[in-house]
């Protein structure tokens, strides 16, 4: 993991970006979370560990790797975006109940990019793709 997060930052520093602790806290607390989590989840987390630290900050950061191409910004239209530092393509899985969002890998779909191309004459620039349900652990409660 550290070699993927060590990545990164030689990444940023090479397009002239300063790596500041909480920079370098919040790249690696995405990339070794799984659970997708908001700003606000990002900033509790790391609270304890930099007093000082604003939820601004933290949204500024995480613009900054979106930008950087580093991290994806999830949207649900709710007003509660989530994070993921996996920008390979892959697919999410969430749950109607408590909100959990799982990956689940499967073949890129860029085939149906392209069929969408040709027949609506769009330039294709990505596709999300998601799974709805209830997870195991909501199912066990009920």
């Amino acid at each position: 993991m550290t070699t993927r997060v060590q990545h990164a930052l030689n990444q940023l520093k090479n397009n002239g970006v300063r790596i500041t602790p909480q920079r370098h806290a919040i790249l690696t607390y995405l990339m070794e979370s799984m659970s997708h989590p908001t700003a606000d989840e990002i900033y509790r987390s790391l609270e304890p560990r930099f007093p000082n630290m604003s939820v601004a900050t933290v949204y500024n950061n995480l613009k900054m790797l979106i930008e950087a191409g580093m991290v994806r910004e999830l949207t649900y239209g709710d007003n509660s975006s989530r994070f993921d530092a996996d920008v390979s393509n892959h697919y999410h899985v969430i749950c109607e109940k408590c909100g959990k969002i799982e990956d689940f890998m499967y073949p890129s779909l860029e085939e149906v990019e392209r069929q969408a191309e040709e027949a609506t004459g769009f330039e294709i620039h990505g596709h999300r793709l998601e799974l709805h349900g209830v997870c195991k652990e909501c199912r066990m409660k009920h």
